[in-house]
């Protein structure tokens, strides 16, 4: 009888175990699946070979268990044989800064704002990241369409046919050559590592009072055309509560942005032949950000910078690592009124977090422009306004994000920049900027995904424990993070942090 009560608790302990981990993320997920997901899920789960895995699978979320192994972020030896994965900077669609482009077209199109740039923000990436910024013209390279025959697939994908051959052919995602776990070398795109700032500003802490820059509080923090700027008397109806006065805002003593990266480009162009596309000590990196422009009305301009890396290794929780996926889109938006920078959103996996411009750290001394500082999450590259670890999702901890003060990236000193009016019709509405104004459009209106669809349970590199995946279907790209939204979050839960200590109580789902 002794033996048998040992024997029951240790099953019923099991068991509640099981049960918490099992529903609790559930409970905890702020985004809960839908109808047409559960039966997704169902048809996903179907996909297993083994009877006694998708019973598993059903009743206690224990999904491909015999699949289980280690996921460490590099290979020891890599055998890839591609050759070097970096881009001629002066070939291709990549580029456009360098190119003059018909004179027509140019004096049609729209530049970048020197308020865009001169705010740009600056990325603190991890310093032992394993998978850096990408070029998305190089991705195409190593990616081919989902189709049923793939090997009768004889078009090369470009960023100016993406979105034309997808409606002809059908495709929806973005399948990698490559075994991903073999880990080639495109993937980690370590060329395109940048250099931290040769300089001794370590950041300024941001004030402990608002910052102070217009006289006449307006509804910056929810515009679009539709809902047209309005003042503000009461100060108690900003966010935040805060009443702001004018305050005078530095210049930055630098060459034009656009002469600087002319510079830059030209640069490493000639030294090509000997170290191609090594980045510089002002933290050029030769994978191009995307600057996407929205103009919103009323002087309210919202300038979303997207980051894009090959590959999104997930996050571990008790040693077994979730959420890998190939491709990976993060961004950045700051909110514009009249030129003055008002607030930055971070984005963070499925949400994030929206400061106020006062609150966030930025670097520049009082002569000069002092932009913000965003850090990189290690592997996921969420974005966060502080260094240091970033719970999220589970409990005590045990699913985090971390940052720190690793290489500054400066994405302003290369780029693709774009205007975008989001009322115009499907696949239509983008012009690139006039500094580049022979950038491909056709790769922002495609639809599918930039990666692999949701390994099914038949692979042996996928697994499920407790509604966490080991690899997740790849994400859209900057057209579907809701450019024309009227708050400065990406969803309408939108709360506007006016302090440091004020984001760190929360995560982006808070």
């Amino acid at each position: 009888m002794y033996h048998l009560r040992r024997i029951t608790v240790a099953v019923v302990i099991v068991g509640v175990v099981i049960f918490l981990l099992t529903f609790l993320p559930r409970v905890l997920n702020p985004v809960p699946p839908s109808k047409e997901k559960q039966e997704a899920d169902q048809r996903w789960i179907n996909t297993s070979p083994h009877w006694l895995d998708r019973q598993a699978c059903r009743w206690f979320g224990l999904c491909g268990l015999l699949h289980l192994k280690s996921d460490p972020p590099a290979k020891p030896k890599n055998k890839d044989d591609h050759g070097h994965e970096l881009r001629d900077i002066l070939g291709k669609e990549t580029s456009a800064f360098l190119r003059d482009g018909s004179n027509n077209k140019k004096s049609q199109l729209k530049e970048i704002p020197d308020y865009v740039l001169n705010y740009a923000p600056l990325v603190h990436l991890y310093s032992q990241e394993f998978f850096w910024p990408s070029d998305i013209a190089d991705h195409m390279n190593h990616v081919s369409p989902d189709i049923d025959d793939a090997r009768a697939f004889n078009e090369s994908l470009t960023l100016s046919n993406l979105n034309e051959l997808s409606s002809k052919l059908g495709f929806e995602h973005l399948n990698s050559k490559d075994d991903v776990e073999s880990r080639p070398r495109w993937l980690h795109s370590k060329a395109n590592r940048p250099v931290a700032f040769l300089d001794n500003d370590e950041g300024q802490v941001p004030d402990s009072e608002p910052d102070r820059f217009l006289s006449d509080e307006t509804t910056w923090f929810e515009v679009d055309r539709d809902h047209p700027l309005q003042r503000i008397s009461d100060p108690r109806k900003l966010p935040g509560g805060y009443s702001q006065q004018r305050r005078p805002l530095a210049r930055r003593s630098l060459v034009t942005p656009f002469r600087e990266q002319q510079r830059l480009l030209s640069s490493a162009a000639k030294e090509a032949q000997n170290a191609p596309n090594k980045p510089d000590e002002s933290g050029y990196s030769s994978a191009p950000a995307t600057l996407v422009l929205v103009d919103k009305g009323s002087g309210v301009v919202d300038a979303f910078w997207f980051f894009f890396y090959a590959y999104n290794l997930g996050q571990t929780v008790l040693g077994t690592r979730y959420g890998n996926h190939v491709g990976d889109w993060e961004h950045c938006m700051i909110r514009f009124e009249a030129g003055i920078p008002r607030a930055v959103f971070f984005s963070e996996h499925e949400g994030g977090q929206a400061y106020a411009w006062h609150a966030v750290e930025k670097r520049g001394n009082e002569t000069e422009i002092q932009r913000p500082v965003i850090y990189s999450a290690v592997g996921s590259h969420a974005m966060y306004a502080t260094p240091g670890n970033h719970p999220y999702v589970l409990p005590f901890g045990m699913l985090k994000d971390v940052t720190d003060k690793g290489p500054l990236w400066d994405p302003s000193r290369n780029l693709r920049g774009y205007w975008y009016d989001y009322t115009a019709e499907d696949d239509e509405g983008l012009e690139p900027v006039k500094e580049n104004a022979d950038a491909p459009t056709s790769w922002f209106h495609y639809k599918g995904t930039w990666g692999d669809e949701l390994y099914g349970l038949d692979d042996k590199r996928q697994w499920r424990l407790f509604g966490q995946y080991h690899y997740v279907t790849g994400p859209q790209g900057p057209k579907f993070k809701n450019l024309g939204r009227e708050k400065v979050c990406q969803t309408w839960r939108c709360r506007i942090i006016h302090s440091i200590a004020e984001g760190k109580k929360g995560s982006w789902h808070s």
